[in-house]
């Protein structure tokens, strides 16, 4: 009896077994992807509505993130040391690691909201500047979702354009700051609860930068490319001056 048959079944276990790891990957990142993005939201609802039980469940959720994170980077490597991956499949494992560096940093970001939430229950807020949160973070969800999408089809095209639009999260980031620093400057009573806004809003824009490297570590993924132009910035709140 010939032995290439028991030779074939051993190849077919050996890519079945590679595919279940590579697989493990892409199911982990989508895990992150979607607590990350609850993450954001209800951090923001609970610093709105000064849910203080909301806010714990979310400075909790982070240390799910943290520990896919760690998952994600040991399989990864494991991964390289047994299989020594090449071209697609090392864009893949390695995207993976990044992914999952910049997933874990949005939870970090929403944590860093939903720590704010006791310390400004009872204190005065905008409604405009709440409202300009809100639809800031409305749009950093949107972003991640989308290039959450992107990384699940292998989409270049559509992280190209979650990249192409991070400009509009700075614009209106830098908008909203221009709008806290007019609000301390009119009454000083206000200093307290707008500068604890504008470190979440500062949060929500950061989140916004992770959407855009998770969008460049997908389009690597699926071209072998990098981009070949810098990525669009319209963060100018360093330059803002508000007249007395």
């Amino acid at each position: 009896m010939s032995d290439e048959a028991p030779n074939a079944a051993s190849n077919a276990h050996i890519v079945s077994a590679y595919d279940e790891e590579l697989e493990f990957l892409v199911r982990r990142i989508s895990e992150m992807g979607g607590i990350a993005e609850r993450m954001l939201g209800e951090s923001v609802t609970a610093l709105i509505n000064a849910d203080a039980g909301l806010s714990q469940k979310v400075i909790s959720d982070d240390l799910i993130l943290d520990e896919a994170e760690r998952q994600i980077g040991e399989k990864a490597v494991l991964i390289i040391a047994k299989r020594q991956p090449m071209a697609s499949d090392l864009r893949n494992i390695i995207g993976s690691i990044r992914i999952a560096a910049d997933l874990e940093r949005v939870g970090d970001m929403a944590k860093n909201i939903a720590k704010r939430v006791i310390v400004v229950d009872g204190m005065v807020q905008p409604k405009k500047l709440v409202r300009g949160l809100e639809h800031l973070s409305e749009l950093a969800q949107a972003q991640l979702k989308e290039v959450l999408d992107a990384y699940a089809t292998r989409s270049g095209e559509t992280a190209n354009s979650v990249r192409e639009r991070d400009e509009e999260i700075d614009a209106i980031y830098t908008s909203l700051f221009r709008e806290l620093l007019t609000y301390m400057m009119e009454d000083p009573r206000n200093i307290t609860s707008c500068t604890h806004l504008l470190f979440c809003a500062k949060n929500i824009e950061r989140i916004g930068d992770h959407a855009t490297n998770i969008a460049e570590s997908v389009y690597y993924i699926a071209t072998g490319e990098q981009f070949s132009t810098e990525r669009p910035k319209d963060d100018e709140s360093a330059s803002v001056v508000v007249e007395s």
